[in-house]
């Protein structure tokens, strides 16, 4: 299924049925009077969230929903039947926002969660609320309000426990499809990750949601490059793998880079734990990786580093140590 995580729809309630002008036509009933029913409201437009979805692709093609429209009012005071509301499925962590996108309407962060987006119009009088005593036979009814409409913006965030993050042809695939089943594409060019790709990490009876996000450069918090799609579905993450290619020469540069791309986007994703790992270290030997190492860590200066593990995702090398260091860390959340 293509993965889709933005999309922009045109959605209506629907009208008010219109109310009805009749009169009593029954036999040996002299002077019979009004008795038109009231029109039926019309149906609303739900979001409901819904899980093991994580794609927005329902509604690349589809951009224009409208619910049903109410019934209209009928003789002997029959009220029309309510047009029924339309439901409109979408993943878990999807926001929906205005079609500027500068007002956020609502967050569908959890399973089951709804957001009634618009209201159906109400139904429309029937003649016989009109009726007075110096009015006994009014012909007069009022027709139904119409339903609610805009354009909204649907964004997925997608929700993960782990995200992976860092440049372009880091190793975040291989490291994916290290400890996961998932099977991203893997090739030696940047960005071959260009949508998110989702994998679960099973260690010692706990299960983690794993998201290899794509490649971020500078710039991306303003667009550049894949940009903040990348950023936003770091926000729902409990946890950030920084991962630095370690056959770079300066990892602190690069590690600062992404850092301030993060920062700059804002979400609080500068505050996540996060736990840095540095990739591809069988194409050092031990005196180049000894003095990385050291150049990196002393690149803090005073400042907390955080937690650093060295690893070779392709080579399986590391990994079991990296599961243990992500498994301390959600036991100290």
């Amino acid at each position: 299924m293509k993965f889709l995580d933005k999309a922009k729809i045109y959605i209506k309630a629907g009208d008010g049925g219109n109310g009805a002008a009749s009169f009593r036509h029954e036999k040996y009933i002299e002077f019979g009077g009004p008795n038109g029913g009231d029109g039926g409201r019309g149906g609303d437009v739900v979001f409901v969230a819904v899980p093991n979805v994580n794609t927005l692709i329902d509604y690349r093609f589809k951009t224009k929903f409208v619910a049903q429209r109410g019934q209209n009012g009928m003789g002997k005071m029959r009220t029309g039947y309510s047009g029924e509301t339309l439901y409109l499925p979408v993943p878990t962590g999807t926001v929906i926002l205005s079609e500027n996108e500068e007002i956020e309407y609502a967050d569908l962060n959890q399973d089951g969660m709804e957001y009634l987006a618009v209201r159906g119009g109400n139904g429309g009088w029937g003649n016989l609320h009109f009726k007075s005593p110096t009015n006994r036979a009014p012909r007069q009814a009022n027709d139904g309000l119409p339903g609610e409409e805009r354009t909204v913006v649907l964004r997925l965030k997608l929700i993960a426990d782990i995200g992976l993050v860092g440049f372009p042809n880091a190793g975040k695939s291989t490291l994916l499809s290290a400890v996961t089943s998932a099977h991203p594409k893997i090739a030696n060019y940047p960005f071959t990750t260009t949508n998110p790709q989702l994998g679960v990490m099973y260690a010692h009876e706990h299960e983690y949601i794993m998201v290899d996000l794509p490649g971020l450069i500078e710039g991306a918090h303003i667009g550049v490059g894949l940009g903040d799609r990348f950023l936003g579905h770091a926000e729902r993450t409990k946890l950030i793998l920084h991962v630095i290619d370690g056959s770079e020469n300066d990892w602190g540069a690069r590690y600062k880079a992404i850092r301030h791309e993060m920062d700059s986007y804002g979400g609080n994703l500068i505050h996540k734990p996060e736990i840095v790992v540095i990739n591809k270290i069988d194409t050092l030997d031990e005196e180049e990786l000894y003095e990385r190492l050291s150049a990196f860590e002393k690149s803090f200066g005073r400042k907390k580093k955080p937690e650093i593990v060295t690893i070779s995702a392709a080579g399986h090398i590391g990994i079991e140590k990296l599961i243990v260091h992500i498994e301390k860390m959600f036991m100290n959340m």
